[in-house]
């Protein structure tokens, strides 16, 4: 496990309690948000429309995409930092490369902000 590696073990668990705390949480995000689209996916071959579905899922989507990826990076300490060099793996500089394409992810398409605006109208019936 990445975490074990860069930020040490102690009792085989992942030395730092913060860390490993952040990463149990967002293992257990995943799994409901997997779920979550599972059921949707069900539904949908049941024949029910998608309604504003779609909007929560990119917004998810992408927040737990860079989540995983910042905690990565946090993992890594600082061979999080190498863009190329001997200094870094191949596996380094990859992870680096995608953390900072996550970030972009919540822009293309409709940024964070915009999904959420459209589930507080469509989903919450929130007033504008």
């Amino acid at each position: 496990m990445l975490a074990k590696q860069y930020a040490g073990e102690e009792n085989g668990r992942i030395a730092d309690p913060g860390l490993r705390d952040r990463i149990a949480r967002y293992s257990m995000d995943n799994a409901a948000f997997q779920l979550t689209r599972r059921r949707a996916a069900e539904e949908a071959e049941a024949g029910a429309p998608p309604g504003p579905m779609s909007a929560m899922f990119k917004y998810y989507a992408t927040e737990l995409n860079k989540t995983r990826y910042e905690m990565m990076i946090e993992a890594e300490g600082f061979q999080a930092l190498g863009w190329e060099g001997d200094g870094f793996t191949d596996d380094e500089v990859r992870i680096t490369r995608e953390w900072l394409r996550s970030k972009a992810n919540t822009i293309e398409g409709g940024t964070s902000e915009v999904q959420l605006n459209i589930i507080a109208k469509r989903v919450l019936a929130l007033p504008d």
